[in-house]
């Protein structure tokens, strides 16, 4: 029987976690295949790794990876995959916003062949207008900049074949944008669409506004270098309407025309190119800063405790990622 893993990164999710999992576990049931559910914990201040730890007793397929710090969602979502043995690999978040009873439709894809199955968003419940306006406008801005096809309205949920999630994790990039890493590697993917539902229960714990504003950010410039090239033509643009403005003083000297002169002229320039210049800058530190994480070579996550995680079975791929990242305890 293949084995199909479900990464869940998780952070203060004590009530949602156990919803979760009794929905998740019936679906997987039914199946044909085995599973595991790796839970990937942030340290939370709630009970969230104690609830995770009482399902483990009862079922030895959850398992779960404790960080030593808070790394994010990213990281956490890289963490499980990199852990993950399954022969397909389903990514998950834990407050059923995304139905886990759409796992059977990715798994049915990706016995047609698939490599990749995402989630396609119809509508999305329970997310304020602010977040939704982000959202949309920063999936048009990545489709029409971005040097590989990132699906819109997509978030992580998605399943992935083994050799797909071997590739991403080999990828070893600092910032880990899942839906651009994916659509880098390839090979076969199609979509299933489906209609978000509002959080199981409480608020998300992640911040999702703001967070959202840096996936994005992550995603524009990790995969497109757009913005660089919109420096240098704003720099041209720049310099021709000083070009232009200094023409036009000097008609208006040489035909004896009144304008006005001085401070507010100065201000009006200097401000300008001001803005101009730290624009700039700050796109261009965007990319030096990246520069500097990956020469650096951080790890991405470093893993506190782990439970249920071993090399047992798994694929050779996935069993070097583990021993690198010391997963195997």
């Amino acid at each position: 029987m293949s084995l199909v893993s479900i990464v869940v990164p998780v952070y203060n999710e004590q009530d949602t976690v156990p919803v979760f999992y009794e929905r998740a576990a019936a679906i997987l049931d039914r199946s044909g295949c085995d599973w595991e559910i790796i839970f990937a914990l942030d340290p939370s201040t709630d009970r969230t790794k104690e609830v995770i730890l009482d399902l483990r007793d009862g079922d030895q397929r959850v398992k779960l990876l404790e960080f030593s710090r808070r790394f994010g969602q990213p990281a956490a979502t890289l963490a499980g995959l990199a852990a993950s043995s399954g022969d397909a690999v389903v990514v998950i978040d834990v407050d059923l916003q995304d139905p886990p009873e759409l796992i059977l439709k990715m798994i049915d894809r990706w016995r047609e062949g698939f490599d990749v199955v995402y989630a396609q968003r119809r509508t999305r419940e329970g997310e304020t207008l602010p977040k939704r306006m982000v959202a949309a406008a920063g999936y048009r801005v990545i489709k029409r900049i971005a040097e590989v096809e990132i699906p819109p309205n997509t978030g992580d949920f998605r399943l992935m074949s083994r050799r797909v999630v071997d590739h991403v994790v080999a990828l070893n990039e600092a910032h880990g944008f899942l839906r651009g890493l994916v659509a880098l590697v390839g090979f076969r993917q199609t979509s299933i669409p489906y209609d978000r539902d509002a959080r199981a229960a409480g608020a998300s714990k992640y911040n999702k506004f703001f967070g959202s504003i840096y996936i994005g950010l992550n995603g524009i410039v990790s995969f497109s270098r757009y913005p660089l090239q919109l420096i240098s033509i704003a720099g041209f643009v720049s310099a021709l309407l000083a070009f232009l403005l200094a023409l036009g003083y000097l008609i208006a000297k040489l035909a004896g025309a009144p304008f006005p002169l001085g401070n507010p002229t100065i201000v009006i320039i200097v401000a300008l190119f001001s803005g101009i210049q730290l624009f700039s800058l700050g796109i261009m530190g965007e990319y030096v800063g990246r520069i500097y994480d990956e020469v650096k070579r951080r790890p991405k996550f470093i893993v506190d405790q782990a439970y249920g995680v071993e090399t047992d079975g798994a694929r050779e791929g996935a069993a070097a990622v583990r021993e690198r990242y010391g997963l195997d305890r």
